[in-house]
């Protein structure tokens, strides 16, 4: 496993990729509207930044807008066997928001892990 992207919740995705593009010359490697969110991934060479911009006030970084502003909403390891790394966090009785590695964005596998059991961190597995 390996650390793999940061989720940053933003109010505009274009405008935040814009500013760390000049600011970290971290090129955009993929855009997408997924979700209910346009999704912003910048490339730090072996790692990303993953800014979320909801289309609507609905949905989870909407919320987690309205509670908490910008900022980091979670941190990605990127695993070869995401049903693995389920099974681990299961076994070590963590609670997990998703019991199924579900599509996220950019295609790639995910499943999250509940903060109550992380110290507090929303932790997202991604398989790729």
């Amino acid at each position: 496993m390996h650390f793999d992207h940061a989720g940053i919740a933003t109010d505009d995705a274009a405008a935040l990729a814009d500013q760390y593009a000049t600011l970290f010359d971290a090129p955009v490697a993929h855009e997408e509207e997924f979700d209910g969110m346009q999704v912003v991934f910048l490339d730090f060479g072996d790692s990303y930044f993953e800014l979320l911009e909801p289309l609507s006030d609905e949905g989870a970084i909407a919320s987690y807008l309205d509670s908490n502003g910008p900022g980091i909403h979670h941190l990605a390891l990127a695993t070869d066997d995401i049903e693995s790394a389920l099974a681990h966090a299961r076994e070590l009785d963590i609670t997990l928001i998703d019991e199924e590695p579900r599509e996220g964005a950019w295609g790639h596998e995910v499943a999250f892990l509940h903060p109550k059991d992380t110290g507090g961190v929303l932790l997202e597995y991604v398989q790729h």
